[in-house]
This record gives C-alpha cells, structure tokens and sequence, in this order.
C-alpha cells in the first residue's frame, strides 16, 4: 500500500467513530464547506488547510500551520456531496481514488469527521 503525505498525516490522527444521530445532512454539509477552508487538525499540533471552491474544486495548497510550512504538500481535485457524506478524489493523493467522510458539527467551528474507511479526527472552518 503506498501511502501519501495527508493519508500519514491522517492515519496518525484516527480516533473513535460519530454518532449517528449527530451527523450533518447534506445540506448542511454543501452550506458548511462551500467556499471555505477547513482546516484538518495534524497530530504534530499544526494545521493543514483544504479550499473547497464553490466550482467542486478541492485545493491542498500547501498553505499549512505548523509542518506543513516545511513540507508544502500540494494537490488538486474534486468535492461533492453524496447524500449525508463529503465526498472528494484528488488527482495524486491516496492514488487517485475517492473518499467519503461523515462530518459532525462540534461548535461554532468546529468538525469532526470520520472517512469511509473508519479513520477520523477533527478540523475547524475557516473563511
């Protein structure tokens, strides 16, 4: 399995599942990302920004708190939302293939989500 730079990053902040009952709809999903960044929190103690631009683009541009000032990371893809889930593919991260994620509203904020394949951790909305 070849990992990627936010799929190690991502793999080391996994942690317990949502509640179901607590889970944004779509909707909620479309009105909380679009045209934001939303920060991923790093178990490194930085920040690692995604853009989802309102055209369906998702940009990993690197712009990053802590490591990720060193590291600059950088890809694009594709975001949308399927039913109750964030969906995204970029174009070389996690080798192409698509993922979903379960998000929960935890402030003002603040996210939680846990993608497709059981991982999770939390991120905050920015501007």
């Amino acid at each position: 399995m070849r990992f990627t730079f936010p799929m190690a990053f991502l793999m080391l902040a996994a942690s317990a599942g949502l509640a179901h009952a607590d889970l944004m709809s779509g909707e909620e999903i479309r009105d909380a990302v679009t045209g934001k960044r939303i920060y991923l929190a790093t178990p490194l103690g930085g920040e690692f920004p995604l853009y989802y631009q309102r055209s369906g683009t998702v940009d990993g541009s690197g712009e990053a708190l802590g490591i990720g000032r060193w590291v600059r990371p950088t890809d694009s893809g594709r975001w949308w939302v399927d039913g109750d889930s964030l969906c995204q593919q970029w174009e070389t991260w996690y080798d192409g293939k698509r993922n979903c994620f379960k998000l929960q509203r935890v402030g003002e904020n603040k996210l939680r989500w846990t993608r497709d394949d059981g991982y999770s951790g939390s991120a905050r909305i920015g501007d």
